[in-house]
């Protein structure tokens, strides 16, 4: 009787704890297939590589709970980057942006890095007062951001890179305390932001109940309009702090940066186990998620697998990822 009780206990936290399992078996997986995976430096480039989509899926699972979407972190990454870049450019080169804007060593980054936040962050706002007040769909709303902030990303470069950034801001991205890199303690900072708001405020509260029942949840009493307003500026505020390091990291402003991003940011809240039909997710298996995206991404680097081989298995991770989640609601329900 007990040994039953025992295996049904194993089963049932086996189940609930999916996502760190499959996490687990393709990291030993790709351990033995290549030799070179599990090594510091490897890992360190790993971590380094997944910071930046790490943060944008961090502000993507907060839409997809409140039963959403945003489409529009790539772009912002983009936005956020150039505007950062033409800041803080070094004086003494010839192409530069703002010919003559050259403030003091510290107060040059802090103006550089609160540029690029606030102008991305905006366009939360927008999308969010978009959503709340018009009603029109999260899908389209942030469609439609998308394609203008990467215009004006294109319009305020004229589609030139932004290059000869001043070596304290780069030192930002490219820096680390020991070995540990400076983007990988962000993005726990955000982990745990995040997983604050989400669990230990009456906001967190309020973006489940919306995804799970928006209808409830306005009889509840909950401001839907504002936390709506507040869901996608929040999202919006990871996407530019992303396009700020991501500047910073490759000491440049481009306007491509960050295409398709919010593609793998999706994938990575989905693979998390964040359900589209909302209401259910954690950030714990959003870590999971942006974790087993990088394993695949890396392990199949490293065996050598083509890029475009490299596609189809992340587009059949994310289908079953959704297949499964569709077949464990209905269950549920």
């Amino acid at each position: 009787m007990d040994q039953v009780s025992n295996m049904s206990n194993i089963k049932r936290i086996a189940s609930k704890n999916t996502i760190y399992v499959v996490l687990i078996f393709l990291v030993v997986l790709i351990t033995i297939a290549s030799p070179n995976f599990l090594t510091i430096h490897n890992i360190i480039n790993l971590v380094t590589t997944e910071s930046i989509k790490g943060l944008l899926a961090l502000g993507v699972a907060f839409c997809i709970l409140s039963k959403g979407i945003d489409l529009s972190p790539g772009s912002i990454v983009a936005l956020s980057a150039v505007v950062s870049a033409s800041l803080i450019q070094d004086p003494t080169y010839t192409a530069q942006l703002f010919k003559g804007f050259d403030l003091p060593p510290g107060i040059d980054v802090v103006i550089a890095v609160l540029a690029g936040v606030l102008a991305g962050t905006f366009f939360g706002v927008v999308n969010g007062s978009l959503i709340a007040l018009t009603k029109i769909p999260p899908f389209i709303a942030t469609l439609g951001s998308m394609v203008v902030v990467r215009g004006l990303a294109m319009l305020y470069t004229n589609a030139y890179p932004i290059p000869m950034l001043k070596p304290t801001f780069k030192a930002i991205g490219q820096g680390s305390i020991g070995i540990v890199p400076n983007l990988l303690i962000i993005l726990v900072l955000f982990v745990i932001v995040g997983w604050f708001l989400l669990n230990q405020t009456r906001f967190g509260k309020n973006v489940y109940a919306i995804g799970g029942n928006i209808v409830a949840a306005e009889v509840a009493g909950i401001n839907v309009k504002k936390n709506i307003i507040w869901i996608y500026t929040w999202s919006a505020f990871c996407a530019s702090v992303a396009g700020v390091l991501l500047a910073s990291r490759t000491g440049s402003g481009i306007a491509t940066l960050g295409l398709t991003y919010e593609l793998d940011a999706i994938a990575a809240a989905t693979i998390g186990g964040v359900s589209h039909n909302g209401g259910v997710g954690r950030i714990g298996g959003v870590v999971a998620g942006i974790l087993i995206l990088g394993v695949v991404n890396n392990g199949l680097l490293l065996l050598g697998v083509s890029p475009y081989i490299q596609q189809l298995v992340k587009g059949v991770i994310i289908v079953s990822a959704v297949v499964f989640d569709m077949r464990k609601n209905a269950k549920a329900a």
